[in-house]
């Protein structure tokens, strides 16, 4: 999947939430979106880095000890 697609399937999916919300104000949209997408992708790369936490730092480009700490907030450690 190209990062393009990836940017599609958000946008896509944000323009149906806010047509869902109708009137009703939109709150925490960044933060919702943030979570929603870091999860499944630390849970992705967790499984391809066989769970050694510093190959998957490196997938993602972010120090390990960041990373442990995303992990022990969504619950992944």
């Amino acid at each position: 999947m190209s990062q393009e697609s990836i940017q599609e399937v958000v946008q896509h999916n944000l323009e149906k939430y806010f047509d869902d919300l109708g009137e009703l104000q939109p709150s925490n949209v960044y933060d919702m979106v943030v979570l929603s997408v870091e999860k499944p992708m630390l849970a992705v790369v967790m499984a391809r880095a066989e769970g050694n936490q510093s190959s998957a730092a490196a997938m993602l480009g972010i120090n390990r000890n960041t990373l442990r700490k995303k992990l022990q907030q969504h619950g992944l450690l």
